[in-house]
């Protein structure tokens, strides 16, 4: 067998991480300084430390952990005494269902290093190669969890801490307790891909929760004692009324982290316990996410891209609220965004600014609406309009005469699947003739957890089980060109969550879309001018091939995207 050292050194080469030459230079160095080959090649190579490692990994057996997209809660982390981790490069970042202790090095090849852990932890471990950026990042984690909170209690444990003048400098200094408190708990939720953190006053401590995938777990709980200022520091974060406790109060900041800029829009609530804050987190160095990247596949990524191509006419997109349908429009105005067309948005609020697009938040206290601001913009010459909601018969009224006259018209509806769409706005007095001729396509959409890729495990369904009938009875009704898909006389093939350092032992990492897609034939446009109900219309659209919200999600099961339980919870009420 070959030496490792050997063998990894033949694979930079074969793999054209590093030339001959290069390889040379970097062996030179490690004998000079004394240094790992490894290490020298991170330091010196412009090829990703990520890169480098897997290979390690691969060639020495070793498992490879991205920290990057780790969370490692602190009842775990302190499994290794700070002074340890530090001395031995190491971090424990989970613990199996067995006991098991998973640790991050530098050099997990080197056994003795391994045993001395071993003999410390008391109890089996299992070692895992990560990057030595990873694992300094990582054992900051010890002051931010630690130290930091505890000095923090320590110091407001006694009185209530009141906002107060002598108080404020506490508040706005960087490198004070409260200050660096309030920025743990935003690179941690920044760090774990968190999409909103809630701060949560209860009787006697204040909770912090993430909601991570669409779940809100909790984090950690702090004393009552610096609720006041916990909340006042995010205040003037935002530019918000210190002061005023009685009344709700919206705002939002950014900040900048090692890679990008992260926006936080801030809500907060007056509450029985104090005052609740919400954070919504949006990454905006990310860009907006295609179609594709959302999950708009096959035939109803053939439907959408038609309908968009048409000169003028109407686009709804609907779904409870958190389903995505604000990042879908933006997915929408991204493929329409050319230097030729004036697009103009009206917002509430705005989510993701975008390059070259005029968009305008509406501001209700002062009598600037959907309905008004709509009206404001059909003034400015607009080529594509988007319409944050359709709340009421006016801005219905104004959007669809919009897309009569020459005007690609983007909005959303809060209704349970596409073609309830039409008889929600029969219901606000739009006339169906109109709609019939202003409304293009309707687009459902859930969001579903993605199963993670590392530790997903295939099944095989039971034929006797409930589940199995009803995903035969779905997929039954599929078009010939879907059912080549799936074979439904085989066994049906799914996949379900393991758990596994990844995801945090959750399974999942990740949401992506479903979608059903909703087109105008002349036969639905008919049943619309006879202001037929929801139900006509959809069993007409599924007559025609349109592939409903859960045929979507079981199709997406199949193929390992999603588990089928996610499936029937997000569409539990079809």
């Amino acid at each position: 067998m070959a030496n490792p050292s050997v063998q990894f050194e033949q694979t930079l080469l074969e793999k054209k991480i590093v030339t001959p030459e290069e390889l040379k230079e970097y062996k030179q160095e490690s004998k000079k300084s004394g240094k790992p080959l490894r290490e020298v090649i991170e330091t010196k190579s412009p090829t990703s430390e990520k890169i480098i490692d897997e290979v390690y990994g691969q060639v020495f057996d070793i498992p490879f952990i991205d920290l990057k997209d780790t969370f490692i809660p602190k009842e775990i982390l302190i499994i290794l005494p700070e002074d340890l981790a530090k001395k031995y490069k190491t971090v424990v970042f989970d613990k199996t269902k067995s006991g098991t202790i998973c640790i991050a090095m530098a050099h997990p090849e080197n056994l003795e290093t391994v045993e001395v852990l071993q003999k410390i932890i008391g109890k089996k471990i299992e070692p895992y190669l990560a990057s030595a950026n990873d694992i300094n990042r990582a054992l900051d984690h010890y002051t931010e969890m630690q130290q930091e909170i505890e000095q923090t209690i320590a110091k407001y444990a006694q009185p209530e801490v009141e906002v107060k003048p002598t108080h404020m400098e506490e508040l706005i200094k960087e490198d004070a307790p409260i200050p660096r408190m309030v920025n743990t708990i935003l690179d941690r939720a920044i760090k774990i891909d968190a999409s909103d953190i809630h701060i949560e006053p209860g009787i006697k401590s204040i909770e912090v929760r993430y909601r991570v995938d669409g779940v809100l777990q909790s984090v950690v709980k702090l004393p009552k004692t610096i609720q006041s200022a916990i909340i006042s520091r995010i205040k003037i974060l935002c530019n918000l009324k210190i002061e005023e406790n009685r009344l709700p109060q919206d705002g939002r900041f950014s900040i900048k982290t090692d890679e990008h800029k992260i926006d936080f829009r801030v809500s907060t609530l007056p509450v029985a316990n104090g005052e609740k804050v919400v954070l919504r987190i949006l990454d905006t160095s990310s860009g907006v996410l295609t179609l594709e990247q959302l999950g708009v596949t096959g035939r109803s990524f053939d439907i959408l891209e038609k309908s968009i191509k048409r000169p003028n006419g109407m686009i709804l997109v609907t779904g409870p609220t958190g389903s995505g349908k604000s990042t879908t429009l933006y997915a929408v105005i991204d493929k329409l965004n050319k230097p030729g067309v004036n697009i103009v948005t009206l917002e509430d609020p705005i989510e993701f600014n975008m390059e070259g697009i005029n968009q305008s938040q509406v501001r209700p206290e002062i009598g600037y609406n959907f309905a008004s601001g709509l009206r404001s913009i059909l003034r400015q010459d607009p080529d594509i309009v988007m319409v944050g909601e359709i709340r009421d018969f006016e801005t219905a009224e104004m959007a669809v005469h919009a897309a009569l006259t020459g005007h690609i018209v983007l909005s959303t509806l809060h209704t349970n699947d596409s073609a309830g769409a039409v008889p929600r706005l029969i219901d606000m007095k739009v006339e169906p003739f109109l709609l019939a001729s202003s409304v293009n396509a309707v687009i459902a959409q859930r969001l579903v957890r993605k199963l993670c890729k590392g530790c997903k495990e295939k099944y095989t369904l039971a034929k006797d089980s409930i589940d199995y009938k009803l995903v035969l009875e779905d997929l039954s009704t599929l078009r010939p060109q879907e059912k080549t898909k799936v074979n439904l006389k085989k066994p049906l093939t799914f996949f379900k969550q393991k758990g596994c350092p990844k995801c945090s032992q959750t399974g999942y990492k990740g949401r992506i879309g479903i979608f059903e897609i909703f087109s105008l034939t002349e036969t639905i446009k008919e049943l619309i001018l006879e202001k037929s109900q929801a139900g006509a219309l959809s069993k007409e659209a599924t007559k025609n091939g349109m592939l409903t919200l859960r045929q979507d999600g079981l199709m997406k099961a199949l193929d390992g995207t999603t588990t089928l339980e996610e499936v029937w919870r997000v569409t539990a009420e079809e």
